[in-house]
């Protein structure tokens, strides 16, 4: 009678995954010679028989609750058991590990190794965008914790005022502007100019009354994206609850602008002039459609290139350093070519970086155009 043990691959960390199959070969007198080739023609029906199944299985079992009285954590504890003996079906080698854990603890080679294995594995392009509270606070369910977004946020309200702080104090009046002064008036202009042609319809004191919210917006927006560019920062932008919150906030005060202007004769523009009167239901529930997606697209337009081009940085350059980190000149050679990419790729960030601000910038402009003119 020979016992075979049949397991499921996805339950090698768990002793109910094992069990036992008898499996009775007869042999005549004149088949002795041939145990080996019967037992090898089992195998080869079941490749993934193993006669020592019941031991790994064992072992496997062993390791993972070494580790969970190590980490006190039972998640963590799974996964670093799994990164530790890699489904291996090497007996010797997952009784070293047991004898190490048992006798060496966290200080031992295979509690390390294991340790060092899962910060890699857990390594992702979308950690950089992690909300990390610095300052946890809440009251009953309402948490006000201070994050990391909250920090670059104020980082970037600082740099500007340490801007305007250089200009006034350094640069203003000076008949030849300073470099800060240049950089001020040409933000200042740039976007001075974006507002006359973009709202029509008024005189040049009333487009002032927008002017200072539009500037605000534009440098609030550029000084995040390129502070975000910055290694080891933080891009408040790749977050889809802030870029939503903007979006939303800058959008309802533009329909109180229409409000304002027009009263009721504001809803207007839902049905454009000449429409046959059958098709006039459907059409402004498609323009009231329309017209409230503009906020929603306006936010997910800003966050998802931010988010989609930081990632892609970080994947390639995760992937080059990867290569300079190897031994081989091989690889070193083959990594010039992902490390141009990513110095093209940070190229081209930085210039999505200032594009989106703009872009944010100019719908904010049109949609207020078509707000105080109907159109």
């Amino acid at each position: 009678m020979r016992r075979i043990f049949l397991f499921d691959e996805n339950s090698l960390n768990s002793s109910s995954g094992a069990r036992t199959v008898s499996q009775s070969i007869n042999f005549s007198s004149g088949q002795a010679s041939g145990t080996q080739d019967a037992f090898a023609g089992i195998f080869e029906d079941h490749p993934g028989l193993n006669p020592n199944a019941e031991r790994v299985v064992e072992l496997q079992c062993v390791i993972r609750e070494k580790f969970e009285a190590l980490t006190q954590d039972p998640e963590k504890a799974l996964i670093m058991a799994e990164a530790s003996h890699g489904e291996s079906d090497n007996i010797p080698f997952m009784e070293f590990i047991v004898d190490d854990l048992t006798q060496n603890g966290v200080s031992g080679e295979a509690f390390q190794e294991a340790l060092n294995l899962v910060g890699q594995s857990a390594a992702s392009p979308l950690d950089q965008f992690e909300i990390v509270p610095l300052i946890p606070m809440n009251i009953g369910n309402f948490y006000f914790s201070f994050t990391n977004s909250s920090l670059f946020m104020l980082l970037t309200l600082s740099f500007f005022l340490l801007l305007i702080h250089f200009v006034t104090k350094k640069g203003g009046g000076n008949l030849v502007p300073n470099a800060w002064q240049s950089l001020v008036e040409l933000l200042y202009d740039f976007v001075l100019n974006l507002v006359k042609e973009q709202i029509g319809g008024l005189s040049g004191n009333v487009k002032q009354m927008f002017f200072p919210c539009i500037l605000v917006t534009f440098l609030f927006l550029l000084f995040c994206n390129l502070q975000g560019m910055i290694p080891y920062s933080f891009t408040v932008t790749s977050h889809f609850l802030i870029t939503l919150a903007l979006s939303f906030s800058i959008f309802i005060g533009i329909t109180i602008v229409g409000f304002q202007r027009h009263g009721l004769h504001f809803f207007s523009f839902l049905l454009p002039a000449g429409v046959p009167l059958p098709l006039a239901p459907f059409l402004v529930l498609l323009e009231l459609i329309s017209y409230c997606f503009r906020a929603l697209s306006l936010g997910i337009r800003l966050f998802a290139n931010m988010m989609a081009g930081h990632s892609l940085v970080k994947i390639l350059s995760g992937f080059a350093w990867t290569m300079l980190c190897m031994n081989e000149i091989f690889y070193f050679i083959g990594a010039l070519g992902p490390l141009f990419i990513v110095l093209a790729l940070t190229g081209l960030e930085l210039g999505v970086a200032i594009l989106q601000a703009y872009v944010f910038t100019i719908l904010i402009c049109i949609y207020l155009n078509d707000a105080i003119n109907l159109h």
